[in-house]
C-alpha cells in the first residue's frame, strides 16, 4: 500500500503540470488590492508548467488577490516548493463574480480550478529579495584572460517553484555596463564601445570576457522590479584599471619589387606570408596596444618558433632593413608591469631571395617610348655603380642606382648611334660580386611620312 500511494503521489505531480498548461489563453482573470506598489506580472516559462508569476513589492500589505470567474463551482488552493502534487486547498469568499482570496501569502504558488481547468500562478515576495549594493571593485587575483569583479551588497537570486517542484530563477535583469576598447581594421585604431553584462541576481565574483583593455568604471542598475516601480538602484564604481593585454600589428614594406615587373611598388601592406624579395627590402613594422600593455619589443628571429633571436626593438614602431639573403621571421611581444601576461601580434615572414643580375646590349632613345632607356634588370644588389663610354675611352654617363638607366644623352643630346662601352661593379646581398663589362648598342631608326621605319 505504502508503494502504490507514493506512485499516486508522483502521478499527480505530473498531471497537474499538463492540466495547467492547457489553460493559456482562457485562464483566471488575477487582479490584487493593497500594497503602495503596484504587483507586477510576467509570463511564465511552458515548461514550469505555470502560467503567470507576480510579484508583490511586499505581500504582507496585499489584502486582496481577486479572481474573475464564471465558474460558481472554481475551487483555490496554494503550493509550496514541493509542487502542484502536493497543493492544500485555501479558503476564499465570493463578492458577486469575484472569487477573493484575503491576505494572499507570497513566495506560494496557487491554482485555480475552473470549468475543467486549472491555472497556475507563482506569487513572489520581493521583499525578501531587496537588492543592496555596497561595492564593485577588482578582484586581487587577476588571470590574463579575463577581469574578475569582486561584489559586495544583498540581492539574491529570487526563486520560485514549478508545478512539479523544481526551484526556478526569476531573473533580476541586472546591467554591468562599463567601456571596453574594440579594434578597427580599417581604421587601424582602438575605439571606445559601450559595453553590458546582464546578472540574474547579484553575486560575489562577476568575470568579464573579454578582459578590460581600458580603465573603466561599473554601473550597476536595476533590477527590472525597481525599475518598473520607479525606484531604480544605480551604483558607480571607482576606475578599475585594465588587466587585459591585446595587441595588433602592421607590417608595411616600402621599397618592395615584384620579380616580374621593372617597377618598384610601394606601401605593400602586412599579408604575413608574401613579403620581402628584393635587398635591401625596408619596413615599417606598427604595434597598437590596449593600455595594460607597459612593455614593447619587436622581435626579429632566424627560426618561426622564435627560439634564435637576433635583433630586439623596444618601440612600438620600428623601420629596418632587410639586406642579406635568407627567410626572417618578425612579431611583437607585449606583456604588462610584471611580466606575467603577454600577448603576441602575427608572426610576418620575410623572404629575402638570392642577387641576380642581367645586362641588355642594345636599346633605341627614338622618343616611341619602347626601350628608350637601357636598364639592367637586377635583384638583391646592395651596391651598384655603373660607367659608359664612348669608343674613345671618353666617360658619358655614371649611375650607382640600379632603378635608374641610361637615356642615350651626353650633356643634354642624344648621342650617335653606334657601339657603347660599359663597366659594371656590384654586389648581392648573398655575398656575390660582380664585375662585368660589354658593349651597347644604339639602334634608331628613321622615321619617313608614310610612318614605315627604315
Amino acid at each position: 500500500m505504502a508503494g502504490q500511494k507514493v506512485k499516486r503521489m508522483r502521478l499527480i505531480s505530473f498531471l497537474i503540470p499538463a492540466l495547467c498548461a492547457t489553460a493559456v489563453s482562457q485562464g483566471a482573470r488575477i487582479s490584487f488590492e493593497g500594497g503602495s506598489l503596484p504587483v507586477l506580472e510576467y509570463d511564465a516559462e511552458k515548461a514550469s508548467g505555470l502560467e503567470k508569476i507576480f510579484v508583490a513589492y511586499n505581500s504582507s500589505e496585499i489584502t486582496e488577490m481577486r479572481i474573475e470567474s464564471d465558474d460558481s463551482g472554481m475551487s483555490l488552493k496554494r503550493f509550496s516548493n514541493l509542487g502542484g502534487g502536493f497543493a492544500e486547498p485555501v479558503a476564499f469568499r465570493w463578492d458577486g463574480s469575484v472569487a477573493v482570496l484575503d491576505n494572499p501569502s507570497g513566495n506560494m504558488g496557487y491554482i485555480v480550478e475552473e470549468n475543467g481547468r486549472n491555472y497556475c500562478i507563482w506569487l513572489v515576495d520581493y521583499h525578501e529579495y531587496l537588492l543592496k549594493v555596497t561595492s564593485i571593485t577588482a578582484a586581487r587575483e587577476q588571470d590574463c584572460f579575463s577581469t574578475t569583479l569582486d561584489l559586495s551588497g544583498k540581492g539574491d537570486a529570487i526563486h520560485y517553484f514549478t508545478i512539479d517542484g523544481r526551484q526556478a530563477e526569476l531573473s533580476r535583469q541586472l546591467q554591468l555596463s562599463y567601456s571596453n576598447l574594440s579594434w578597427n581594421d580599417e581604421a587601424e585604431q582602438y575605439s571606445q564601445e559601450a559595453c553590458v553584462k546582464e546578472l540574474a541576481h547579484l553575486t560575489s565574483t562577476v568575470v568579464i570576457t573579454p578582459p578590460l583593455y581600458c580603465n573603466s568604471d561599473f554601473l550597476l542598475t536595476g533590477d527590472r522590479f525597481l525599475k518598473a516601480w520607479g525606484r531604480e538602484l544605480k551604483y558607480t564604481s571607482d576606475v578599475i584599471f585594465a588587466n587585459g593585454l591585446d595587441v595588433h600589428t602592421v607590417a608595411t614594406q616600402t621599397n618592395s619589387r615584384d620579380e616580374n615587373s621593372e617597377e618598384p611598388s610601394t606601401l605593400i601592406k602586412g599579408d604575413a606570408n608574401a613579403l620581402g624579395g628584393s635587398a635591401p627590402a625596408d619596413f615599417e613594422f606598427r604595434a597598437f596596444t590596449s593600455d595594460a600593455v607597459v612593455h614593447n619589443e619587436w622581435q626579429i628571429a632566424d627560426d618561426p618558433e622564435f627560439e634564435y633571436i637576433t635583433f630586439r626593438f623596444n618601440e612600438q614602431t620600428v623601420d629596418y632593413s632587410f639586406v642579406e639573403e635568407g627567410t626572417y621571421y618578425v612579431r611583437f611581444v607585449g606583456s604588462n608591469s610584471d611580466g606575467s601576461c603577454e600577448a603576441f601580434g602575427e608572426t610576418y615572414t620575410i623572404s629575402i631571395g638570392a642577387s641576380d643580375l642581367r645586362i641588355p646590349n642594345a636599346f633605341t632613345p627614338n622618343g616611341d617610348g619602347v626601350n628608350d632607356v637601357w636598364k639592367v634588370g637586377y635583384r638583391s644588389l646592395l651596391s651598384f655603380r655603373c660607367t659608359i663610354f664612348d669608343r674613345y675611352g671618353n666617360e658619358i654617363f655614371r649611375f650607382s642606382d640600379p632603378e635608374q638607366g641610361w637615356d642615350g644623352k651626353y650633356k643634354g643630346k642624344l648621342v650617335n648611334p653606334g657601339v657603347y662601352f660599359y663597366v659594371i661593379e656590384a654586389k648581392g646581398a648573398d655575398g656575390k660580386t660582380y664585375k662585368k663589362g660589354g658593349d651597347i648598342n644604339i639602334i634608331r631608326s628613321k622615321k619617313y611620312s608614310t610612318g614605315n621605319a627604315e
